[in-house]
């Protein structure tokens, strides 16, 4: 099965690291937020509603104890 990203690509990974110019971190840096505050809140949004579990699932991986207040 193929890799799949999360919320970075390899190459994002890579640019946000420092690994090529800082014009390209930056870049990065822009579209890696624009998902968290455009994309990230609507799928929040959704699975808080429909499949509130996973939500869950994805509170405990990103918050240091999982609890979501």
């Amino acid at each position: 099965m193929a890799k799949t990203r999360a919320l970075l690509t390899e190459t994002e990974r890579e640019q946000i690291a420092g690994e090529h110019s800082d014009s390209r971190r930056y870049q990065a840096t822009s579209r890696v937020r624009r998902r968290i505050e455009e994309e990230l809140t609507q799928d929040i949004e959704v699975l808080e509603e429909h499949h509130p579990d996973l939500l869950e699932e994805l509170r405990e991986v990103v918050c240091e104890d999982g609890d979501p207040e």
